[in-house]
């Protein structure tokens, strides 16, 4: 009971306590549906308890905050629930719909006491996230991002970030050495939570370790398996889904489930439904490469036969054209002999025949002289009457005419006219007299003071 002191009505700290609980007590005295986000979960795993911090925000500020409590056994039951429907668990920064009833503590104040969360609000809600991520993402311009790094021919070197007590990493590795061609793909773990409030945080720095040596790498692979779409929400958030489009090579995922694709899967380069079906996707590009390496060495080998047998048939045919060519060139050396032979003989009868003619005119001429000195002498005898009849001046002056007359006849002389270096030229036994009576190629005979010899007409020219 309050106490009365001058004049003042004065309570103790514990009687204002119990009469804010008998208040509230008698004011709430059912269970109601509040809308909150829990800041802070503040679960102990020795006691099974959990005492989260609420928060309300507006605009980003806390406007309103509140303790909470669940009690073990709720607590273990909301988790089972919320895992079947959503395939989460609870975790900070999530909103939530919780029954709850208000719980005044002389001791510990204030606090709601949580019953139970609607799962399906929850869901919802995740969904609420998952869609601001992607607007968020496409206003930026960045969502397409990753899918435009080039994926080399052959990722032989990756960063994998896994649970190395995964199955699904298991199942992966396992797949990438099955083949039988045996690929050497390299790997290098970076172990990482892959569901609950810590796997985003996790996965993320994981990628910004592998960022700084992004040149060892051909490809980052996030590799989840099992669980179905239980533990899916760390993969909706968007500062780690951001860092996977500003990624400088390709990511690719499998994380194990096959609805419902997560903001993380969507941005990344090259997703799969599961870790086994990745390591398909990446044997594949290996086994395409490597069949057409096959295809070339058939080919090339095709080529190398084709090439020895065109070696063979080109020897064949040089063999064959080189018989060709000899026995054409003995047949041309033979009809050159022959038509040398011909030619020769053709001179030599032509020269014979020019002889001949020479010979005859030389006769010829020498009977026209000795008719003509026959003359001459008639008339000389004349003279020689007249001479008789004159002076001895005018004997003088007859005879002097006389030897002068008989160095013209002389001159006349075919031989002589010979030796002074004149010629006489035969074309078919006939004296040549004008270019006319050649044509170009014809053989000529020609007769020299000293000798004769033939030549081949090869251009003539007509004085008019």
């Amino acid at each position: 009971m309050p106490e009365i002191v001058d004049n003042k009505q004065i309570f103790t700290l514990r009687e204002v306590a119990e009469s804010i609980r008998r208040t509230l007590a008698q004011r709430y005295t059912s269970l109601f549906w509040v809308k909150a986000e829990m800041n802070k979960l503040n679960h102990y795993g020795h006691s099974g308890h959990c005492y989260p911090d609420l928060v309300q925000k507006e605009a980003g500020k806390v406007v309103a905050q509140m303790r909470a409590i669940i009690w073990a056994a709720d607590f273990k039951r909301i988790e089972s629930a919320l895992q079947r429907v959503t395939g989460e668990t609870l975790r900070e920064g999530s909103g939530l719909l919780l029954q709850v009833a208000i719980q005044f503590d002389p001791n510990h104040g204030l606090s709601l006491l949580i019953k139970d969360i609607d799962p399906v609000f929850s869901l919802g809600e995740l969904e609420k996230e998952k869609n601001e991520s992607i607007q968020r993402l496409m206003s930026q311009g960045v969502f397409h991002l990753n899918k435009q790094q080039p994926m080399p021919l052959l990722p032989k070197r990756l960063a994998v970030i896994s649970v190395e007590s995964s199955k699904g990493y298991a199942d992966f590795m396992l797949l990438l050495g099955s083949s039988k061609k045996g690929y050497n793909i390299e790997h290098m773990l970076f172990p990482s939570l892959l569901q609950g409030e810590k796997a985003a945080r996790q996965i993320e720095n994981q990628l910004l370790r592998i960022k700084k040596v992004a040149h060892h790498f051909d490809a980052v692979a996030i590799i989840r398996g099992g669980g179905g779409e239980i533990g899916l929400a760390a993969f909706n958030d968007y500062q780690l889904a951001h860092t996977v489009c500003a990624f400088p090579i390709p990511v690719i995922t499998g994380i194990g489930h096959a609805t419902n694709l997560t903001v993380t899967e969507m941005v990344a380069h090259t997703n799969a439904i599961t870790p086994s079906e990745l390591a398909g996707i990446i044997l594949a590009r290996f086994d395409a490469f490597s069949q057409s390496l096959e295809e070339a060495g058939s080919a090339l080998a095709n080529a190398a036969k084709l090439l020895s047998v065109n070696k063979e048939y080109i020897k064949y045919q040089q063999l064959k054209l080189q018989s060709i060519a000899t026995f054409q060139f003995q047949a041309s050396q033979k009809l050159l002999l022959g038509e040398a032979g011909k030619l020769s003989q053709a001179a030599f009868a032509g020269l014979q025949h020019a002889t001949r003619k020479l010979g005859e005119t030389t006769l010829q001429q020498r009977f026209l002289v000795h008719e003509q000195l026959k003359k001459e002498k008639i008339k000389l005898d004349g003279f020689l009457l007249l001479m008789q009849r004159k002076p001895l001046t005018a004997v003088a002056e007859n005879t002097s005419r006389l030897e002068s007359l008989e160095r013209m006849v002389g001159m006349l002389n075919p031989e002589k006219v010979l030796k002074r270096g004149y010629s006489i030229s035969y074309h078919d036994g006939k004296v040549l007299f004008g270019t006319e009576q050649l044509s170009e190629g014809a053989v000529v005979s020609t007769k020299l003071g000293r000798g004769s010899f033939m030549s081949k007409v090869i251009k003539k020219e007509n004085e008019n």
